[in-house]
């Protein structure tokens, strides 16, 4: 079924196109989880679920993101794991585990190349990362930030980290960068905050800038800290322009659970699902759909998770569905908007907590 997808353009189908095709996966890998990883059978045993109530996407049963936490969500044998994703977390805070066979891991990885593709072009360029390579010394344990920066590995001709171990910015390894690759394109790869802290603001603190007006820069993650310190997205890009001559942006929402299926920001700010995923938003009080333009929990869907029961999750974040198959880039599906996290939520550490380490 999986070749379905990969034989359409990422954003090609229009709403109804769409949701015939997802439906069925959802169907299928509900079903093949339901068979297959013992915890997921007990909760769709406890909301009395039954094959033949999925009618639409809104009736695909959700699992709340937190069972990741708690549980070991798999549905693949110990000696089939070929690694282990772990989400961010505060210290002292649990942390999701997220079981990979290599199949769904070279799924999540050719489904991530395909849809960047379609933002910053198929050419392999060479990705200057706002990070340490200490992240991705442990390859079968991942965190949130490790498991992001290894799937973007495959889109890079050269992957080279602009931080040492300290979060320290290496400005003879930023300048050598420009100097070898920056009069053609190239990725700059990093979490919002850690490109505003160690990039941005590393460079004004010295009292000089950068020239990366050739880059892509390709964000994630962290708008929290930004917001706490009323640094807007305008701000951010603003500042980039001033201290990098960065023009190009490609923001995207995404997370360990759902791991390929992103939600890539267009030239008009929109985050969009593709073919291979799709969004409702889930109102407080009962969890009905909500309308477009309503805010309520953010659920995601996903035709990608084969070796854990991860593909629809009821997250702890909440957002508004802004449109769909209208938006004026000429992409097709729902296109959203992140509000951050539920009030009284755990409070997950995400991408921007760079102090946690598998």
């Amino acid at each position: 079924m999986i070749e379905d997808f990969h034989a359409r353009e990422p954003y090609s189908l229009s709403k109804t196109e769409k949701q015939a095709m997802l439906l069925r996966t959802m169907q299928e890998l509900t079903e093949w989880h339901r068979h297959h990883c013992v915890p997921y059978q007990r909760f769709l045993d406890t909301i009395d679920y039954g094959p033949s109530a999925v009618k639409t996407l809104e009736d695909v049963p959700f699992l709340p993101i937190r069972a990741f936490k708690e549980l070991h969500m798999k549905s693949i044998p110990d000696d089939s794991i070929f690694k282990v994703m772990m989400s961010s977390g505060t210290s002292g805070q649990k942390q999701s585990k997220i079981y990979l066979d290599r199949e769904t891991a070279v799924l999540q990885q050719k489904v991530l190349l395909r849809l960047l593709g379609n933002f910053i072009g198929n050419r392999r360029m060479p990705m200057l990362v706002i990070d340490s390579d200490a992240m991705i010394r442990d390859r079968r344990n991942f965190t949130t930030r490790g498991a992001t920066i290894m799937g973007l590995e495959f889109a890079a001709k050269h992957m080279i980290f602009a931080l040492d171990e300290d979060m320290k910015l290496k400005v003879d390894v930023l300048d050598d960068f420009i100097q070898t690759y920056g009069t053609d394109k190239f990725i700059i790869f990093g979490f919002t905050f850690m490109v505003w802290q160690h990039l941005f603001q590393r460079l004004r603190e010295i009292g000089r800038t950068a020239d990366l007006s050739n880059g892509y820069l390709l964000t994630a993650g962290g708008w929290k800290k930004l917001v706490n310190l009323n640094i807007s997205n305008k701000d951010f890009k603003q500042t980039g322009r001033e201290v990098c001559g960065i023009t190009h942006y490609v923001d995207h929402y995404g997370m360990a659970e759902q791991t390929g299926c992103i939600y890539a920001e267009c030239e008009y700010g929109h985050l969009h699902a593709s073919i291979y995923s799709d969004v409702i938003i889930r109102r407080y009080a009962d969890f009905s759909p909500c309308n477009i333009g309503e805010k309520g929990f953010i659920q995601l869907l996903s035709s990608l998770p084969h070796s854990y029961p991860g593909h629809s999750i009821l997250t702890e974040d909440e957002g508004i569905i802004e449109g769909e198959d209208d938006c004026p880039c000429g992409r097709k599906g729902k296109y959203i908007r992140i509000l951050g996290r539920v009030k009284q939520a755990e409070i997950r550490g995400c991408s921007d907590t760079y102090g946690a380490r598998v």
